[in-house]
């Protein structure tokens, strides 16, 4: 289930992240990165996470590149404005009471509920991993339950292709709850970003790391612009007469997501769909308004990249608060669940 963000309720606890595998683009930036620089700005505990281990599920024979994508996501996480005297930014793998709760819950869910998940199956084939699936791949579902559930996270801003995420993690908290016969563990609900998945630039369904279809935080002014003007829009308009589509037009989703002119861009839109205005006109457009939303990003993210040092003492200082949080949820879930507790 999905609810809408209230900040409010200062008894909220927010959990995010990202795999470590390529620098964030602004699917990130519109999908997600907002909503957690909005909320450190409210009444909630707020935790980011750098998911190195679920990294490791498909990259496990190439180390060097999680590790690299490390100090650039913290980077890329202070550009965009997540404070870390406000958000506990921590390393997955530097909490390793992650794991411990992991093992616990993988005895409560099947296999068969995990390959029915649409996530993992569309994952699965994308990578072409057929029935040679790593466990660990499989299983990461399980170890996000984890994450979700060892910090108590109430709200968790994911896209919608996440939300089957979410239910799993809601059932594991219900399944601990009901064999402890008490709330040790809240159900965490889904915060959905108004703008929940941008195309790629090739017009694909989603912009991806993986694909290399993405505008990425760390793009400069030439990049954005090159990428901008290769981007795609309607294959069927030819001629700047043509009537042409707004929807499924990469450059219109761009617009909606990163122009604050709405009503320029609603006018540009009828325009468009009537006949007479060409596609260079409006990627135009986009270029400067892309500029201007991530020049600053850019610029606060290479002033934080410069001191690598300051970025990993940043993550452990978040990493030994987060061990702390989870310490405390493991603690109460194995005496819930009646296991020896030494």
């Amino acid at each position: 289930m999905s609810t809408a963000f209230n900040n409010r309720n200062s008894a909220s606890t927010v959990l995010t992240g990202d795999r470590p595998t390529g620098p964030l683009h602004l699917g990130h930036y519109a999908g997600s990165l907002k909503q957690r620089v909005a909320m450190q700005d409210g009444s909630y505990r707020c935790f980011v996470m750098i998911a190195d281990m679920q990294a490791y599920t498909d990259n496990a024979g190439n180390a060097a590149k999680v590790a690299d994508a490390i100090p650039n996501l913290v980077a890329d996480y202070i550009g965009v404005g997540i404070d870390p005297e406000r958000t506990t930014i921590f390393l997955q793998s530097a909490v390793p009471e992650l794991a411990d709760l992991t093992a616990l819950y993988m005895n409560l869910v099947t296999v068969s509920r995990l390959e029915r998940n649409p996530t993992v199956r569309e994952e699965i084939r994308q990578r072409g991993f057929e029935r040679d699936i790593p466990v660990g791949f499989l299983c990461y579902p399980v170890s996000q339950a984890a994450d979700i559930t060892g910090f108590r996270a109430t709200h968790v801003p994911v896209g919608d292709d996440q939300l089957p995420m979410i239910e799993l993690a809601q059932e594991i908290a219900r399944r601990v709850n009901r064999i402890a016969d008490a709330d040790i563990l809240p159900e965490p609900s889904a915060v959905l970003s108004k703008v929940t998945r941008l195309p790629g630039i090739d017009g694909k369904a989603k912009a991806s790391k993986s694909l290399g279809n993405a505008i990425f935080l760390s793009d400069g002014p030439d990049a954005v612009r090159e990428k901008v003007m290769s981007m795609f829009t309607d294959p069927d308009h030819l001629k700047v007469s043509d009537p042409g589509k707004v929807e499924g037009n990469a450059v219109f989703a761009y617009l909606d997501a990163f122009d604050s002119d709405i009503e320029e861009v609603g006018r540009l839109k009828e325009r468009y769909r009537a006949g007479g205005l060409g596609d260079v006109p409006l990627k135009r457009r986009l270029v400067d308004v892309l500029n201007e939303a991530i020049g600053p990003v850019r610029d606060r993210r290479e002033a934080a990249f410069a001191d690598r040092g300051e970025l990993f003492r940043i993550l452990k200082a978040g990493s030994a608060a987060a061990r702390q949080e989870v310490a405390a949820t493991l603690l109460a879930v194995r005496k819930g669940m009646g296991m020896t507790v030494l």
